[in-house]
């Protein structure tokens, strides 16, 4: 039986991915800090014989006794929101989580993967984005944290693969959708959804023409699978090259919620990417992946998980302070 770590395992990535891997009959180690991520995500996996949790902080020295197969390490902030309410984790877990974890990898004689963005692209000047492209990101904007931390965590894992001979994946994710999100993370799918269904009105933030593309969970599940389990270790973009504009978007949403409100505009903020859509030629050429799920057919799973949520989740409001995030 292969044994598999993964990192951040009770986030809305981490957990999907646990599913995924004991499934696929791994013995899997969970680790998670619950910084942003719920235990309520791994809970039916808590009864699994082959399922152990660990609530630990990968920035700080980890110990995992016995062999160690694979690490795909997913611990991470991933909303704009979130960025600004602990900007010193975020960084630190994808400087000082990815060097620890690293160093297992190099100690276990583990293969890694690492949980790479579309954001290292930041406000992109190419489109679509293909991995060759090297960015454009404002180191000290509001979205700096993030974006500088998975760049450096591409940095050193290549720096590993190269010096220590290790053997080293790296996912580059767009924006992924599905059921496990958090309704309120900021984010643009699940804050419109939340809106629709508290009967306010949807905001988009600038004029709507940004655009974004998004992969239903599933899809990106397997495309990590197959990445995994390549022989490629430079980059690859994984997400849906379906690209579709805020604006319409939001009357997507309206059209699936059978509701009436209107939409509202606000300022844009600042470095918010005006197109967000990868190239997945790579992927395609040398993992034989694409999406397969339709956004009409994923997002109605996902709106049926986000109305089977308490009122009180609903109802949830933690990140109003930091609404002009929203539109990642």
């Amino acid at each position: 039986m292969k044994k598999t770590l993964i990192t951040g395992a009770a986030g809305f990535l981490g957990s999907h991915l646990v599913n995924k891997f004991l499934n696929k009959g791994h013995y899997v180690i969970g680790m998670d800090n619950l910084i942003t991520g719920n235990l309520k995500n791994i809970e039916e996996f808590i009864p699994n014989k082959n399922f152990e949790f660990h609530n630990h902080d990968v920035s700080k020295f980890i110990k995992i006794s016995g062999d160690l197969d694979y690490i795909l390490h997913f611990a991470s902030p991933a909303s704009p929101i979130d960025y600004l309410k602990i900007p010193i984790q975020t960084l630190k877990v994808s400087s000082y989580g990815t060097h620890n974890l690293l160093g297992l990898a190099k100690d276990k004689e583990a293969r890694i993967l690492v949980a790479s963005t579309s954001e290292v692209y930041g406000d992109p000047l190419v489109h679509p984005q293909i991995e060759e492209y090297y960015g454009n990101v404002n180191p000290v904007g509001p979205r700096g944290v993030y974006d500088e931390a998975k760049r450096y965590m591409e940095a050193v894992t290549m720096a590993y693969n190269s010096f220590h001979n290790i053997e080293t994946r790296i996912a580059r994710i767009f924006n992924t959708y599905g059921p496990k999100m958090r309704l309120n993370d900021g984010r643009v799918l699940p804050a419109f959804i939340g809106q629709a269904l508290r009967g306010e009105d949807l905001t988009i933030f600038g004029d709507g023409s940004q655009t974004r593309s998004f992969c239903y969970v599933d899809d990106l599940i397997n495309g990590i699978y197959k990445l995994l389990m390549s022989d490629c270790e430079t980059p690859v973009n994984l997400g849906n090259p379906s690209e579709i504009s805020i604006s319409e978007f939001a009357e997507e949403i309206i059209k699936l919620t059978g509701t009436n409100q209107k939409v509202i505009y606000k300022d844009l903020p600042l470095n918010d990417p005006k197109q967000r859509k990868p190239d997945i030629s790579k992927a395609n050429g040398i993992l034989k992946w694409e999406p397969i799920v339709s956004r009409e057919d994923g997002l109605k799973i996902t709106y049926e998980y986000f109305k089977s949520l308490s009122i009180e989740e609903l109802n949830k409001k933690e990140h109003n302070d930091f609404e002009k995030y929203i539109t990642r």
